[in-house]
């Protein structure tokens, strides 16, 4: 066997010390905190797959809307509950824009990032019905959403969408619909850690199993428009971003500046909530909240409990970056397809050396390159595959910890430098020399 870039033993030794006993439960942070201390005391720098942070320069045109913003005063103002207005506007622009959905200004409402608003969400949409208390998410997913659902006491359920692709989706929706407990579905399109992007006619059986079954819909856009395998950067003209919002009235959007515009750093992003929906009256919202509409709720109740709005120049530079969009001015798509071009050069060594893709397929179409994707190798669980790697200076997260019933890891291109290629190509030729018998 040749001898691994790291010692397994300083691994080992390490992975102890934290008291992970099983690697494949192993959180984010864990497996971060462990590449960081074996990088610095083995002096062998890490090729870190397992961090979802932007990886590109924020978007100049929304720096300079917000420095702009910061010297005119603003800071010394409180921001609107409801938002600014002319982010409000800019952002009704941006859904048509791009998704090709008409929504008033006055659903959309800026939040903390997606994060706050995936929370408000799941308060409002727990509390509108008392006898419909559960949330139904379609895994894999975002990890902290459930999490936020444990913070707020609220049940829920999962699944994995690997098995329920096409045909078989609606079905699998409905089974759980049709308890008449769940309030809310759930799910990410690109999918967070998958990359799998539902179809028209998936996202058409979610929508309508969500009216018939009057289920509020919670799609997270993180990734908006990120499908590099069609252009849905050209505003009002199709192909544009696939969307629930087509098919039901009763739907969430978020969309958050982190990913598609860099944008990160400063929590920005935008609950867009259907028209029919934010003037809806539900007896039980109204009972509790003063005869308030849902939409009033999850602003003058939810969001003003959780922060009292949303940082006031941040919502200045989404509103710019948005405007500049939606006029044709700014190729927000084209500034992130690098996540793509990364995917695929890294998909490329891996399964030269054997990995295989676990999320590999839209039905006919092969997954798309983005941000990111899933590997598995051979004969190895998440967790002996995800200690294997940090062995070789590579760490990746598991992707059970994602919701995921597959065994495999979350890759995440974000954070790959060039130099690194030829890194991860020299030390997964030693993991397959030392693993291929195995």
């Amino acid at each position: 066997m040749e001898q691994t870039p790291i010692k397994r033993e300083l691994i080992d030794r390490l992975v102890a010390q934290l008291g992970i006993d099983d690697f494949a439960k192993a959180t984010i942070r864990e497996v971060k905190h462990v590449a960081a201390m074996a990088e610095e005391q083995s002096g062998v720098e890490f090729i870190k797959l397992e961090m979802g942070i932007p990886g590109l320069p924020a978007a100049q045109i929304g720096v300079d809307a917000q420095v702009k913003a910061l010297q005119d005063g603003i800071a010394r103002s409180y921001p609107d509950i409801q938002g600014m207005p002319e982010l409000k506007r800019q952002t009704s622009r941006f859904v048509k824009a791009f998704v090709n959905v008409d929504i008033n200004p006055d659903g959309c409402i800026p939040v903390c990032g997606s994060m706050q608003g995936a929370f408000a969400s799941f308060l409002t949409c727990s509390q509108a019905d008392r006898r419909k208390d559960t949330i139904l998410f379609i895994d894999p997913g975002f990890p902290v959403q459930k999490m936020q659902a444990q913070v707020l006491g609220v049940k829920y359920e999962t699944f994995d969408v690997y098995d329920y692709r096409g045909e078989k989706l609606g079905p699998k929706v409905e089974s759980y619909l049709a308890t008449g407990r769940v309030c809310a579905i759930v799910y990410s399109n690109p999918n967070n850690p998958s990359w799998v992007c539902l179809t028209e006619s998936e996202l058409q059986a979610v929508g309508q199993l969500a009216t018939q079954y009057d289920a509020i819909v919670v799609e997270d856009l993180a990734y908006f428009a990120m499908d590099f395998r069609q252009d849905l950067g050209q505003p009002f003209q199709p192909p544009y971003q696939p969307s629930v919002a087509h098919y039901t009235d009763n739907y969430i959007l978020l969309i958050s500046g982190s990913k598609a515009f860099s944008y990160a750093g400063e929590r920005i992003a935008v609950a867009c909530i259907a028209d029919k929906l934010f003037s809806r009256h539900f007896d039980d919202l109204a009972d509790r909240y003063d005869g308030l509409p849902f939409g009033l709720v999850f602003s003058t109740r939810m969001l003003y409990g959780l922060s009292a709005g949303t940082g006031h120049s941040a919502q200045y530079a989404l509103a710019e970056m948005m405007r500049a969009a939606a006029d044709g001015e700014y190729d927000f798509r084209n500034e992130v397809m690098t996540y793509g071009e990364r995917a695929r050069r890294l998909k490329d060594i891996f399964l030269r050396h054997g990995f295989y893709i676990v999320y590999d397929r839209d039905l006919d179409s092969p997954i798309a390159d983005g941000f990111y994707f899933t590997i598995g190798y051979p004969g190895m669980s998440s967790g002996q595959l995800a200690r294997e790697l940090m062995y070789y200076g590579v760490s990746a997260i598991c992707l059970i910890t994602t919701g995921s019933k597959q065994e495999g890891l979350r890759v995440c291109t974000s954070f790959v430098e060039d130099h690194q290629y030829d890194w991860l190509e020299e030390r997964m030729k030693i993991f397959e020399a030392n693993n291929r018998c195995n």
